[in-house]
This record gives structure tokens, sequence and C-alpha cells, in this order.
């Protein structure tokens, strides 16, 4: 390439042949990945003044797989994960169960009052229905943990008629199933339970229901 007069005239042609000759070869290359052996054929091309197509052979023998099973709290592919290790059939051997009933247990965190096999609206109506029915009669039966749950409801709507104030007649008016109920507790709770901080329920054990052997206890008013 000559300069003439300022401006550049192509007088010779560029030639890939001597970049490329000079250029080292490449090794072959030899990856792990999955079993049994296979060959991948790479054709690397080149222009038209350039050697033949050369060809690049990859071969897989297996040892160890590229990737963990799993990662994290989640296999990265459950499929695959069960499929690569040879001693499980299933990819749940990567977890860890935490439960009551498992190896570890969680902390209770939140759970003040037992389940009692119910969702939260049925358990709250239960749990209301029995307060109801005990400052009724007295003196109910029901399973124990249906008791000691039960047992701080009561307290608290005796604490309230203790008080006595309008605000806390509707409190108790939300509460209870039924407006006499709540009317006769505020009116007698002062001649009864005037001078006790406290305590004002008494749970006494029984013998098991018949039938699917659930324990029972008595539940009264001290």
């Amino acid at each position: 390439m000559a300069f003439v007069g300022g401006s550049c005239s192509s007088t010779a042609t560029w030639s890939m042949a001597p970049l490329k000759s000079a250029l080292p070869s490449i090794p072959s290359v030899s990856v792990y990945t999955s079993s049994p052996p296979a060959f991948v054929s790479l054709q690397v091309a080149a222009s038209a003044s350039s050697p033949p197509l050369r060809r690049l052979g990859f071969s897989w023998p297996i040892s160890k797989p590229l990737l963990p099973s799993f990662s994290a709290l989640a296999p990265l592919c459950p499929l695959l994960s069960s499929f690569l290790s040879g001693d499980t059939t299933s990819f749940e051997h990567h977890f860890r169960i935490i439960d009551n009933g498992g190896r570890f247990f969680a902390m209770r965190h939140g759970r003040r009052v037992p389940k009692l096999n119910r969702p939260p609206d049925q358990r709250r109506a239960l749990l209301r229905g029995l307060t109801t029915q005990l400052l009724k009669h007295g003196r109910i039966k029901t399973t124990r943990a249906r008791a000691k749950a039960m047992r701080k409801y009561v307290e608290k709507m005796i604490t309230l008629a203790k008080e006595g104030s309008l605000h806390k007649r509707r409190q108790a008016l939300g509460f209870i199933y039924e407006k006499q109920i709540v009317h006769a507790l505020f009116a007698e709770v002062q001649d009864r339970y005037g001078d006790r901080n406290g305590g004002y329920t008494r749970i006494i054990r029984t013998l098991p229901r018949r039938g699917d052997n659930a324990p029972m206890a008595y539940v009264e008013l001290v």
C-alpha cells in the first residue's frame, strides 16, 4: 500500500496464509461430563485461501458431575439429580424435615394455644361457645386440651366484668353469645370475685372418653 499525493492507493492484497501458519496448533480438549464416552466434532471455518477444515474432537469419559446435585434448599434439577445419584431413587434425601415429629424440633413461636384441629375461625367459635356455656352453667365437661385453651378466655371475661365500664361490657358482648349472661355476669361478679385476683376457674381431670380414649376434664367456676 502506497501513499500518492496525500491519498492512499491499494497496490497489494492482504493474505491470511502467513498469519495462520504462524499461529500455534489447537490442542485437543477433554471435558468430563457424562458417560458413556461420546465424540463431538467441531468444524472451524476458514477463508478460501486457508488449508482444509480441521476437526476438533471432544471426548466425555465420566468421573464426576460438573455441578452438585442440589444447591441451597432445592435441587437444580430433580430428575437429573435423581439419575446422577446412584445410591438414591429420589431427591427427597436432600431436604431435612423440621417438625415436632422429626429429628429436629422447631420452636413454637406465637403458638400460645393449641390448634385444636381446627382453622382459626372455627377455633375461635369453639372457644366462644365453651366460654358461654361455662358462664351459663358453672360447670362443663370437655377435653383437657379444650379446657386448658378456654381457661384464659373465661378469666378475661370475669376481669372485664370486674372493671364494669361500658367499654368493657361491649367487649364482653362481642365475645359471649348470649346477652343475658353478660348482664348477669356484670351484676354478680363483684359479690362473688370482688376479693379474688385471678384464678377464677378450676380443672378437674376425669376418666377418658369412651370410644377414642380422649383425656377428659371438668371445668368449673371457683
